[in-house]
């Protein structure tokens, strides 16, 4: 019998870990996968999808700059998909039709609270950017008791439709990308803009990072090198990448696609070391 046919999605796409995490999680139970990273420009990408699940695939993982496309090819969304508009994980259903999820929110806050131990309650966040990344962890930093979410993005409408759609002008709200040098400092940092994966330098003012604050970069290695850096200059008491959010985010899919959670602890140690 063939290994079931699985698959990552984005452009980039050769930088990814998530063939290697996925295999490692595999092993944990004896389980044999054909896991692969397909490379997709946005123009291509609903044809790869439906070519891919056509010839039997049975699931994708979704990076950028898909992830509001993935959403909108499901014929069935969870609630957290919906909620986003953007979704990082495809399934296909037992009729054939697609079944959309997003981890992301849910990953971070693990990565966050459990691996990392903060606790967010309280906080003054900045979420840098506005697109189908920064959509899929906007709740959840709230659910998780931020005091306010300040969305700030290069395209000022993509900020006000995020916010728009949190529906919380007391908590949720947005500012304008030229004005970051005068709006103060923040206890929360999240990077979600697609700067790093692109090998761009974001500029941003010292004044933005708080006394207490935690950094945080949704990707990870060389990507988030640069907002790293920029972190550690301006004295945050916290900078961490997203590594452990994509282990955990890949657990969410797995189990979605296996019935069976696996330990992300030791996956991702090992992947920590393998960067260092």
């Amino acid at each position: 019998m063939p290994a079931a046919q699985f698959a990552v999605f984005g452009h980039p796409i050769g930088h990814s870990l998530s063939p290697q995490i996925h295999q490692a999680f595999a092993r944990q139970f004896g389980i044999e996968l054909d896991y692969r990273a397909i490379d997709a420009a946005q123009d291509a990408f609903a044809a790869a999808v439906r070519d891919f699940f056509a010839a039997g695939g049975r699931g994708a993982n979704v990076t950028l700059p898909h992830k509001t496309a993935a959403f909108a090819l499901a014929d069935q969304r969870s609630e957290a998909a919906t909620r986003a508009g953007s979704a990082n994980v495809l399934t296909r259903l037992a009729d054939g039709r697609l079944a959309a999820h997003n981890t992301d929110g849910a990953g971070m806050l693990r990565d966050l609270t459990e691996r990392h131990s903060v606790d967010l309650r309280g906080h003054t966040a900045l979420l840098l950017g506005a697109g189908g990344a920064a959509q899929g962890v906007a709740w959840n930093l709230l659910d998780a008791g931020v005091e306010t979410l300040t969305i700030v993005n290069r395209s000022p409408a993509s900020a006000d439709a995020l916010a728009d759609a949190i529906g919380d002008p007391v908590r949720a709200h947005t500012r304008y990308w030229e004005d970051l040098a005068s709006i103060g400092s923040y206890d929360l940092i999240v990077n979600a803009t697609s700067a790093g994966v692109l090998g761009k330098a974001l500029q941003l003012p010292y004044s933005l990072v708080g006394a207490r604050a935690l950094c945080y970069d949704l990707s990870y290695g060389a990507a988030a090198a640069s907002f790293l850096a920029w972190a550690k200059s301006a004295d945050a008491r916290y900078a961490f990448d997203g590594l452990g959010m994509l282990v955990e985010t890949a657990a969410d899919a797995f189990e979605l696609w296996h019935g069976k959670r696996p330990q992300t602890d030791p996956v991702y140690q090992a992947l920590r070391q393998q960067m260092a």
